[in-house]
């Protein structure tokens, strides 16, 4: 299969390129290289990439409607991995147009793409940030009203916009709910890269919320797994669906919503806590208010995941915390 990956020098994207390849599939990767964060850790990820057989790489912005609508024209996917977004809770604090251009802007240009090319199945990112005010676990079946964030506003937007245009003209989609991903390749701005660097410099770590908040931490490999495993099933309508009687995560449209995480919630100063196990070093820790736009939990529902693929991915959070020490050593010679 040929598959568009957008987002293809980030974090997850990067894991989800390495499985399509190891499997066969022709990858055409798209990013615009943002300088959001170190732009050098993207060139490494790409510079993995790109020798390997199947796999071309495209600069591009996505808010570019003429440079992504030629894209699509001119390839023909038959499938696309859209994961290419503007992240992170705080940062929409500080700059919420980022989150427009990016978030709403380019999932519409990568929507009119698959409508135009007749796409088999687009499968895209959504965020446990959807949830905001709900009660937790999190379930794909429950209501999606009250994000707490810009950033959670935009992803439940993404997955209004898709479900219209699986509505109006059958592009079959499937948005996945990340829950705190974490491992090899991560991003400098998420907290299992902050926590390590601070902790091996000596240095100080603000624990927002006291470290009592919660997280669903979900290792990279599963994230990745399941995104490829899903890629084959594309939705399709349910005639029987009724907006009074059916599920909020399914639809009378080829559009289907699944929670992607590990279901095991962990307390931020337990996570901190493995962390200096693994490096051998105490952190010192700085226990301040938590921030605005950020959940005291997340917990995910997997069960209609396991359902469809068989099982729900799960490594343990040890396990994949020496995964991530392991790489983050030796990529930064530490």
């Amino acid at each position: 299969m040929k598959t568009l990956l957008t987002g293809a020098a980030g974090f997850i994207a990067f894991h989800v390129a390495e499985r399509l390849l190891d499997a066969g599939h022709e990858v055409v990767g798209v990013d615009n290289l943002s300088p959001y964060y170190d732009v050098s850790l993207k060139e490494a990820r790409l510079a993995r990439l790109l020798p390997r057989e199947g796999f071309r790489f495209e600069r591009l912005d996505l808010a570019d409607r003429e440079g992504t609508a030629a894209l699509f024209a001119r390839e023909r996917f038959e499938r696309v991995v859209h994961l290419g977004a503007q992240p992170g809770v705080r940062h929409s604090l500080d700059a919420p147009f980022d989150y427009v251009e990016s978030n709403l802007t380019g999932h519409l240009t990568v929507l009119e793409g698959c409508r135009r090319t007749g796409v088999e199945h687009l499968v895209y990112a959504s965020s446990s940030s959807v949830y905001g005010l709900n009660a937790t676990p999190f379930r794909a079946s429950d209501r999606t009203d009250h994000p707490v964030s810009l950033y959670g506003a935009t992803k439940k937007a993404n997955e209004v916009m898709s479900h219209s245009y699986a509505h109006l003209f059958g592009v079959p989609s499937t948005g996945l709910r990340f829950f705190t991903v974490y491992g090899p390749w991560g991003r400098p701005d998420m907290a299992t890269m902050k926590f390590t660097r601070a902790i091996l410099a000596g240095e100080p770590i603000d624990v927002y919320g006291h470290g009592e908040m919660k997280r669903d931490f979900t290792f990279v490999g599963d994230i990745a797994d399941s995104v490829v495993a899903l890629l084959g099933r594309a939705p399709e309508a349910d005639p029987a669906w009724t907006p009074e009687a059916g599920d909020p995560a399914s639809s009378s449209a080829p559009h289907r919503v699944y929670n992607i995480g590990n279901g095991e919630p962990v307390l931020l100063l337990e996570f901190i806590r493995t962390l200096e196990s693994l490096l051998g070093r105490k952190a010192n820790l700085v226990l301040r208010e938590m921030q605005p736009g950020d959940l005291v939990e997340t917990s995910s529902d997997t069960e209609p995941l396991a359902r469809l693929l068989g099982a729900a991915p799960y490594t343990p959070l040890a396990v994949g915390l020496s995964r991530f020490v392991a790489w983050y050593r030796e990529y930064y010679r530490v």
